[in-house]
């Protein structure tokens, strides 16, 4: 919940910490999800070096390490509300609200050691220790009231209504420090005429000391390390407000452009705030400078900011600042390591496109919220097809305003990036951009024969690529793609072309085939790929069976039949899953040759078909028959339209 200064023995033990954590590199700013639904409190643990996080909703407490690594989780609190460090760290002490008692939980073994019931619904929320007392506020509107446990005493005991004659409208949200005994600071923060009050507890029973109505509703408050002021976020102004607490006079106030939310302090005054950031621009304000200087603005989360309970606080040392953003599933721990240091915001504008070997010019700001003077040095970096590990291109100036600019001649083309980089210095952080620019790069010539040539089954083709002029590289790819799912695209050759700029494969064309060169570019040259498709016949063959000889007519080899002979047909053809031959039956009449039949027939899986084409039960008949394979309709579309050499036969007597 808030910041406590430690007792002698923790404080020395902190230090030495600190002092070997700044020997080491400064360690990158940490984000990273947290199982906390809707945090009510944070409470920092320097001696453990943990975060305690209460969640009302889910009734739990999220333990985690100074990462947001989660340590444990502490289940069965209802509707837990504000958490309370004991000075020594030993103990960690939570307001149950729905169970109306404290519990008091070991830091070590994380168990609880005690529990103080509060009294039948009077669900206690808040908690301050000061004096050797647990001080809370309970009940609920105008039944709130001022309480106290007395841990000194042998058996500690709980006691009500100890708000000194004021009538709280809200349970009153209290503090105290170490370092100025005796005094309690109460808020009485849901309502507009409420005041803040600030009571003498030196005598053990809460006196009024001072008070005073600054508006109300305050969201939240942090009291300065000497313990004597209080800086408070609210009432529905702009601005964190700093009053004394001898007279609660004002002290000064830290702007903010969005509703303050919560506010820490840390062990060397530094403010810093949350706030709602309804327009995005940032949510996290740390005024390192102190309420005259600007302060260091970071921009967590793209969402509004919590607006209930207590979500940031610094560690113990003072030297990170945590904070929550976002609620229930998305609730996210940020660790941010030089919290102090103004956020520079670099930006890096190239051209769209540019022409390879022409100068162009690259633009950009450097921004902080404590500006930068011009002169300031800026490093850029040129990454591109030659340089693919980044080029320096020297340092550049920050010019007046925050702006630079500055022009580069791109030796290589395609994308060429240009990172431009801060390195920050004792109040800036590191900041870097980049933009690329797509740089042209000349068409190469690349070609590749055997385009539309149609090739027997199996006939071994020469491919050969041709490129043209390039830069440096001369490796070219030929992919094959054969016609069919079966067949995937593979990669046949690589390598660099010959003197003449040729490569060449050979392959098999027992498919059509898609054959692909690819040039995949240079520093100066486009990568560019062509293809050509070539086609492969099927292998078809027809025997004819049952004849009893064979005899030329002419010039014309035919088979003799009987006429009462079924002549049987026998096809062999290149195999396809699912695939038919075609049958083609002609009759030889007066000279010429007519039509018959035409007949689709599925292959077996070796290949062949048998077809009985009958008899003709006369003598002196003349026909002839073929097997062909005809793309898509013999169904399948791997091969190119194939007709087999026609098979004579006669019948005879």
């Amino acid at each position: 919940m808030r910041m406590r200064t430690l007792p002698a023995a923790t404080a020395l033990a902190v230090l030495f910490s600190s002092a070997v954590l700044t020997a080491a590199p400064a360690s990158a700013d940490t984000t990273r999800p947290i199982a906390v639904s809707d945090a009510d409190d944070t409470v920092v643990d320097g001696l453990h070096q943990r975060l305690y996080f209460s969640d009302r909703s889910q009734g739990k407490i999220v333990v985690t390490d100074y990462t947001g690594k989660v340590v444990t989780t502490l289940t069965g609190l209802a509707q837990v509300r504000d958490l309370e460090l004991s000075p020594d760290s030993g103990t960690l002490y939570a307001a149950v609200h729905g169970a109306d008692k404290i519990v008091a939980i070991d830091t070590v073994t994380f168990t609880q050691t005690a529990e103080y019931p509060t009294g039948d619904k009077t669900i206690p929320s808040r908690l301050a220790y000061a004096d050797g007392k647990l001080w809370f506020g309970y009940g609920d509107q105008w039944d709130s009231g001022l309480g106290s446990v007395d841990l000194s005493a042998e058996t500690p005991t709980v006691t009500l209504d100890l708000a000194a004659g004021h009538d709280f409208a809200s349970p009153p949200e209290l503090y105290a420090d170490p370092d100025n005994p005796g005094t309690l600071l109460a808020l009485d923060a849901h309502i507009s005429s409420a005041p803040i009050i600030v009571y003498d507890i030196s005598s053990g029973t809460p006196v009024i000391r001072v008070s005073a109505k600054k508006g109300g509703f305050y969201k939240d408050a942090a009291l300065t390390p000497d313990g004597q002021n209080v800086v408070v976020a609210g009432p529905g102004n702009r601005a964190l407000t700093e009053y004394r607490l001898s007279d609660l006079e004002q002290v000064r106030t830290y702007p903010v452009p969005d509703e303050p939310e919560t506010v820490s302090v840390a062990p060397d005054g530094t403010v810093a705030a949350t706030v709602l950031d309804t327009a995005d621009l940032g949510d996290t304000y740390v005024f390192s400078g102190g309420s005259d200087k600007p302060a260091s603005v970071r921009n967590l989360s793209h969402n509004w900011m919590p607006w209930f309970g207590h979500s940031m606080n610094w560690s113990a040392d003072g030297g990170k600042l945590f904070v929550l953003t976002g609620s229930y599933e998305t609730t996210q721990f940020h660790a941010i390591d030089e919290p102090r240091k103004y956020v520079g915001t670099l930006k890096a504008d190239a051209p769209t496109t540019a022409t390879r070997a022409k100068s162009l010019t690259v633009k950009g700001s450097l921004t902080a919220g404590l500006a930068l003077p011009a002169g300031t040095p800026l490093t850029v970096t040129r990454t591109d097809m030659e340089s693919p590990k980044g080029k320096s291109l020297g340092t550049k100036s920050l010019g007046t305003g925050g702006k630079f600019s500055f022009t580069d001649t791109p030796p290589a083309g395609s994308k060429v990036t240009y990172t431009v980089t801060y390195a920050g210095d004792a109040t800036h952080t590191s900041a870097t951009a980049s933009d690329t620019v797509d740089v042209s790069r000349a068409t190469p010539t690349l070609t590749l024969n055997n385009n539309g040539k149609v090739y027997d089954y199996g006939k071994d083709v020469a491919f050969t690529a041709h490129l043209g002029t390039t830069y440096n590289n001369r490796t070219v790819e030929i992919w094959s793609d054969p016609f069919g799912a079966d067949k995937p695209k593979k990669l046949v050759k690589t390598g660099k072309v010959n003197s003449s700029g040729n490569l060449s494969v050979t392959l098999d064309m027992t498919r059509d085939t898609a054959v692909t060169a690819v040039f995949k570019g240079d520093a100066r040259y486009a990568p560019k790929s062509v293809k050509s498709t070539a086609y492969a016949r099927v292998k078809v063959s027809t025997a004819l069976s049952k004849h009893y000889k064979t005899g030329k007519i002419g010039s014309t080899t035919y088979h003799y039949f009987h006429k009462n002979t079924d002549v049987i047909s026998t096809t062999t053809m290149s195999y396809y899953k699912g695939r038919k031959q075609r049958i083609e039956l002609q009759v030889y009449y007066q000279g010429k040759w007519y039509n018959g039949a035409a007949e689709y027939f599925k292959l077996g899986t070796n290949g062949k078909s048998a077809v009985n084409l009958g008899h003709s039960g006369k003598s002196g008949i003349r026909a002839r028959v073929r097997s062909s394979y005809l793309n898509s309709a013999s169904g399948d579309t791997v091969n190119s339209t194939t007709h087999g050499g026609w098979k004579y036969f006669i019948f005879t007597s």
